[in-house]
């Protein structure tokens, strides 16, 4: 195996770490989304698997996944019927924090290689708003967590030792490993510590957020076009992963602060806490 663990690294200030992005979850893409309700209350659905018929114990099928805030309910009422026994790719998973990507053979993930414990990983998710008579029709884009790197698994090709299996098992791109062998395919695993947390309350990323926190690669303000919606506009910023904040500049750490007191408005001091 080619892999690589980074040592765990605890007790570093929430604000202090590089930020970045990673859009997740089920889109308009697949034609159904997790629902968002006005207090703020979200549940997460993960895209399908690859493959989507993934057999065996491992596969999390969309059938298996629970609402966070009643555990005994499942989510069947926010994705179609043909989708229950269908294999989820759940990742991130918010029970271990951990978030896998292959950042060597898929372009749009190769900007992860630069992160290290204690940078913060914020989860984007596309969620579809309901009220108390069900979807309205309406999406945003939303924040959903956030994972503090603690540890790096890098590079997988086989089955790795049994302690990081302990570590980084609950990860979907190991569970799919665990299936297929042909699936140890060089991914990468992040592993979240002290500070990673499945938000309570969706943070809401509109435009105004935007233009206040977020920069193109070269650091312009991101351009909004007159012919696409602003959810069209923050799909394609953010479509692949990279460092979205470096907060060890004076403007970064700007940026950074707005970012996190954005996250404590919406979802709640507790947020900014490192355990």
């Amino acid at each position: 195996m080619n892999a690589s663990i980074n040592p765990n690294v605890s007790g570093a200030n929430i604000n202090t770490g590089n930020i970045y992005l990673a859009n997740v979850g089920a889109n308009a893409s697949h034609g159904f989304a997790g629902p968002v309700f006005p207090d703020g209350r979200f549940e997460f659905l993960p895209i399908p698997e690859t493959p989507p018929d993934l057999p065996g114990p491992f596969a999390v099928r969309y059938s298996h996944l629970r609402s966070f805030y009643e555990p005994a309910q499942t989510l069947a009422p926010y994705f179609p019927a043909r989708m229950s026994d269908v294999a989820t790719h759940n990742d991130p998973e918010f029970e271990t924090f951990t978030y896998g990507d292959n950042c060597e053979a898929n372009a749009r993930a190769a900007g992860l290689k630069s992160a290290g414990p204690g940078d913060n990983l914020f989860f984007l998710v596309r969620l579809a708003e309901w009220d108390e008579g069900g979807p309205t029709g309406q999406h945003g884009f939303y924040l959903v967590g956030t994972l503090r790197i603690a540890a790096v698994l890098k590079g997988v090709r086989s089955r790795p030792p049994d302690g990081i299996v302990r570590a980084f098992g609950n990860n979907a791109h190991l569970r799919r490993g665990f299936t297929d062998p042909d699936l140890w395919d060089g991914f990468w695993v992040f592993k979240g510590g002290d500070g990673s947390r499945r938000f309570p309350r969706a943070v809401p990323v509109d435009r105004a957020l935007c233009d206040r926190v977020f920069r193109k690669a070269n650091g312009d303000p991101w351009a909004w076009a007159s012919d696409r919606s602003d959810l069209q506009v923050i799909g394609s910023y953010t479509r692949a992963c990279r460092r979205a904040i470096d907060p060890s500049t004076l403007d970064g750490a700007d940026r950074a602060q707005v970012l996190w007191e954005h996250v404590a408005k919406h979802s709640g001091p507790e947020t900014l806490r490192d355990d």
